[in-house]
């Protein structure tokens, strides 16, 4: 076969892969094929029970009414996480007044030394309208698979562990249901702009 047909059914081949992956995401973002009742809400989020940083029982329902964050990560993670947090932190200080109307949720992947206390001094840090959610390690097995975040446990050379964890930022609505991947790659102005829309 003549190299530039070899090369024609190799961008062919490419598109097509293409299609079925961007297919395969957007089927697993809103949860099947086919509805009958307009567009799909993306299956992302759910309920859940956790104890926050104070101590405190939470649930999914004490977050309604308020666009929010949600974010995993844990407090020994040396880089993404407290930089995400700092992020989230600006775009709050940057929404003013405004702020006092959203929420932000960092869950937990790391229960086993996550406790609410060491949540408390870690979360001292940021802002204080950011909440750290730990639980079980059933509780949190549960509330990243509504989320559709991966994290495992990654023992290192010199003894302990690390965690590899999803690091999406995701925004919710007022209701609880997913709107979009936030991303923070932008300056922190646009971000906030970005969230009072959903005020």
């Amino acid at each position: 076969m003549a190299p530039r047909h070899v090369r024609l059914l190799l961008m062919l081949g490419a598109f097509v892969s293409g299609l079925v992956l961007c297919g395969a995401i957007l089927l697993l973002a809103t949860g099947g094929p086919f509805s009958s009742n307009g567009p799909q809400v993306a299956a992302i989020g759910g309920p859940f029970r956790l104890i926050n940083q104070e101590g405190q029982a939470v649930t999914d329902q004490d977050f309604r009414g308020r666009p929010f964050l949600a974010f995993f990560g844990f407090t020994h993670c040396p880089d993404v996480c407290p930089t995400t947090l700092f992020e989230v932190s600006e775009i709050f200080r940057n929404l003013g007044p405004d702020a006092d109307r959203v929420r932000a949720i960092f869950f937990t992947v790391d229960p086993e030394r996550d406790t609410p206390a060491s949540l408390k001094e870690y979360m001292s840090s940021f802002d204080p309208r950011l909440s750290g959610l730990t639980g079980s390690q059933e509780d949190i097995a549960a509330v990243a698979k509504s989320y559709r975040a991966i994290y495992r446990k990654v023992p290192l050379e010199q003894g302990g562990y690390t965690m590899d964890h999803t690091a999406i930022v995701y925004l919710m609505d007022k209701q609880g249901r997913f709107v979009a991947p936030f991303s923070l790659k932008r300056t922190t102005e646009a971000s906030a702009a970005e969230l009072r829309k959903h005020l």
